[in-house]
């Protein structure tokens, strides 16, 4: 590390570029790092800089498989470059972090700063004492400093944006490790929920999604079991709020009045992804989940009792320790009685620091393997037939950033209907921004998308798409810069990116 010269203080803009891995809640801390390094003066490096930047943030995530690996090979390949650049930083946070501490520094001595899940607020302070200290900073909080949604944040989109509700989780799962690296529940109030959301509406945006590592446990930590329906319920009444979303949700809590909220509350989209992970009792006991798969399957009765067009997603683990042929086939039967829109299929793996790791009854890859290209066979089928019952109807779709990789050659324009599935559609004559939202009828289905390739029956204009417009008509207004004088630290804003539901862990 090259520390600048203190006799004087020269502003100068420095780079800062954000890698995340893992889940949602991954990808809003990352928001919120983006926006403390903005506020400190940093702008972010070009789209495909690949580490050519002032300051490399790796946000980690625990509990995917190879993490460790993943993470020492990107620090390997930068090792060269801040070589090349002195005065370049490299911060390591996020779960892997909080869980490995001095361990990355000792196996990459280049890191300069280590930080947790519990302190992210820190990074702009602990990146200035590095630099002027001349060595690398672990800190890591034991429990949470700050929440992170007080933090300043910068967000890429201008219509939809995650809104986190609660922090930590009170679940055992045997299979996962967030607990032990992101603690025990703690929910925000309600009224700081709703203040958040009311601000987000009035800058532009018109849809929100609530996040928690187990969304609807909110109230746990306030004494309220009925505290997720109600806020679901005061989201309907937030003028210019147009569609909600909430994710993970635990079969454990998910209750009646979760259900009648979201059938009743007009802004709350029939859409549901709720991790199953296993159709198996005995696979679910060993997992230490608290449902059986007659409760997960009564859930999604209900739910479609409630709202039959809704469109229900999951998460499941192939090859758990102890599954038998047996077991596998209740995993199979429960997708064939669920049909899931959509399941996001894993095979297991070690993970350390998790009971499952050291359990009797490792299955043999090749039998984990040959399991998750049935179930991924079985799903793969359920999706098509499941998304061939949308053609003929006529959605809603609100026009998205980046969710359509051939619409430039195809002409065409992507977004998301209400129930979330993924809509390509012809591009309209009118002038359309991401946030509007366009009327099409879909024409074709596809096991992962729907294509509406007639002439759109209508186009609303939306003030999300003007502030999607105002966004990118205005530059940037250039940040004061870093101070490499006396340091000068501020606060930003982060951004979302597309990442996996959940952990694999809700």
């Amino acid at each position: 590390m090259t520390s600048g010269n203190r006799s004087e203080a020269v502003d100068v803009q420095k780079s800062y570029e954000v890698r995340t891995y893992g889940c949602q809640m991954n990808v809003h801390d990352s928001e919120r790092l983006s926006g403390l390094l903005e506020g400190a003066g940093y702008v972010r490096a070009p789209e495909g800089s690949d580490g050519d930047a002032d300051v490399v943030v790796f946000n980690t995530c625990a509990v995917r498989e190879n993490a460790d690996n993943k993470l020492y090979g990107n620090l390997g390949r930068l090792a060269p470059m801040k070589t090349k650049r002195p005065g370049m930083q490299i911060a390591v946070g996020g779960c892997l972090a909080q869980k490995d501490r001095d361990t990355i520094v000792r196996r990459a001595p280049w890191v300069d700063v280590v930080f947790g899940t519990h302190n992210i607020g820190k990074l702009p302070v602990l990146l200035e004492r590095a630099r002027v200290q001349e060595e690398a900073q672990v800190e890591i909080a034991e429990s949470l400093e700050a929440f992170p949604s007080t933090l300043p944040t910068r967000r890429e989109s201008a219509y939809a944006a995650w809104v986190s509700i609660s922090v930590g989780c009170n679940n055992t799962c045997t299979f996962c490790i967030v607990p032990a690296l992101r603690g025990k529940e703690k929910d925000r109030r309600t009224g700081d929920i709703l203040a958040e959301i009311e601000a987000l509406v009035a800058e532009g945006v018109s849809e929100i999604t609530l996040l928690g590592q187990n969304v609807n446990a909110y109230g746990s930590d306030i004494g309220d079991r009925e505290a997720f329906s109600k806020l679901l319920r005061a989201c309907g009444t937030i003028e210019g709020l147009e569609r909600v979303r909430f994710t993970s949700p635990h079969p454990r809590d998910f209750t009646d009045d979760v259900i009648a909220a979201m059938a009743e509350t007009p802004n709350v989209m029939p859409q549901l992804h709720m991790p199953m992970q296993s159709g198996s009792d005995t696979i679910l006991k060993a997992m230490r989940r608290s449902y059986r798969q007659e409760r997960f399957l009564g859930i999604i009765e209900k739910v479609r009792a409630a709202m039959p067009d809704a469109a229900i997603s999951t998460d499941i683990i192939v090859g758990f320790p102890g599954e038998t042929e047996e077991d596998f086939e209740q995993t199979m039967h429960a997708v064939r009685e669920a049909r899931f829109a959509n399941a996001f299929t894993f095979q297991y793996s070690k993970r350390p620091g998790t009971p499952a790791a050291d359990m009797e009854g490792q299955i043999p890859k090749e039998v984990v393997q040959e399991r998750y290209m049935r179930l991924s066979a079985l799903q793969e089928t359920i999706s098509w037939e499941e998304n061939k019952k949308q053609v003929g109807r006529t959605l809603d779709v609100m026009v998205a950033e980046g969710e359509g990789r051939k619409d430039g050659a195809t002409h065409r324009l992507s977004g998301r209907a209400p129930d979330n599935r993924l809509v390509h559609f012809t591009k309209p004559s009118q002038d359309v921004r991401p946030g509007d939202v366009v009327t099409v009828e879909i024409s074709y289905a596809a096991p992962h998308h729907l294509l509406a390739e007639g002439t759109p029956l209508g186009v609303r204009r939306t003030r999300s798409g003007d502030a999607w417009e105002k966004r990118n008509a205005t530059p940037a207004e250039r940040p004061a810069g870093v101070m490499l004088g006396l340091p000068g630290i501020g606060a930003p804003a982060p951004q979302p990116v597309a990442a996996t539901p959940g952990c694999g862990c809700d």
